[in-house]
């Protein structure tokens, strides 16, 4: 650290954190509801999930974070001032939630900034809020950090069956853009201009689609770029090995880490998911 925290950092569930990376803030928790039984998704395990996914016929839900769980978020931030990024307003009512908690808030000044995205492109924005806050700099220094992060980075996902997406209602322009036939691998983005998903590709396998993430992403950055990478898998680790190994064919990799996908993004995607959230080059501060 070399300089004078000026804000503590905070978040919400929909962050897939990484170990490698400064995620390791308070959490605004979504919770995950199988029928009447309701559970924050740090109550509940991966493998718990999973195995409920599997043997539960009743499908579950998910429940945004209450501006109860963001008040109590912004006190255990412990500094006057609070740095609360969020799910993209796009996914998630999650936000409005960050921004009714500030009315009952008391004694913290809370700016709140949408990353526009989810999962392992939000843990880069978190840990470019907390670099920015251990060097003593300003909250206008992080959040310049955080919005050159989301220009830069982009989140490419695939899963093995778009039921799931189907169930929770979350299918949208995916579904749109596949014309309803369910037994195609999509590739999924998140659109940088409604902070919702949409559909990249289509292939007849889940191999391909892992091949076309891969592609997608060569696309984007020009091959030979170096990249960094947030890898994420559902029931099968393997998935993001095979797809760290189909993006080292192509670039340099900086640097990666891997993720289980949490609970509650987990109960859309279903069991057998695989992504990444993929950056050119150094980060911001590094420049």
């Amino acid at each position: 650290m070399t300089g004078q925290a000026k804000f503590g950092v905070v978040t919400d569930g929909g962050l897939d954190a990484y170990a490698d990376l400064k995620n390791s803030v308070p959490v605004a928790p979504f919770s995950v509801n199988f029928g009447s039984v309701s559970r924050r998704t740090h109550e509940i395990s991966r493998e718990d999930l999973l195995r409920e996914l599997a043997t539960n016929p009743e499908h579950p839900t998910s429940s945004q974070p209450t501006p109860q769980d963001w008040a109590d978020a912004y006190r255990a931030a412990g500094t006057p001032e609070v740095l609360a990024v969020t799910i993209s307003a796009g996914l998630s009512g999650s936000r409005n939630a960050a921004e009714q908690a500030t009315q009952v808030t008391e004694g913290a000044k809370v700016t709140i900034h949408d990353s526009r995205t989810l999962s392992a492109a939000q843990a880069f924005q978190v840990h470019a809020a907390v670099t920015a806050a251990e060097r003593g700099e300003s909250m206008g220094t992080a959040l310049d950090w955080m919005k050159a992060l989301e220009q830069e980075t982009e989140l490419y996902f695939t899963i093995e069956t778009l039921e799931y997406l189907r169930r929770g209602g979350r299918i949208g322009r995916v579904q749109a853009t596949l014309g309803g036939l369910l037994n195609l691998k999509p590739v999924i983005t998140v659109d940088k201009t409604t902070g919702a998903y949409t559909n990249l590709a289509r292939v007849r396998s889940y191999r391909s689609a892992i091949e076309a993430i891969a592609t997608q992403m060569t696309t984007r950055f020009g091959e030979g770029t170096p990249l960094r990478l947030g890898l994420l898998y559902g029931s099968e680790r393997a998935d993001a090995d095979a797809l760290l190994k189909a993006v080292q064919a192509r670039h340099p990799v900086i640097w990666a880490g891997f993720a289980g996908v949490n609970p509650v993004l987990n109960i859309h995607t279903g069991p057998r998911t695989v992504g990444i959230a993929a950056a050119p080059g150094a980060w911001p501060w590094e420049r």
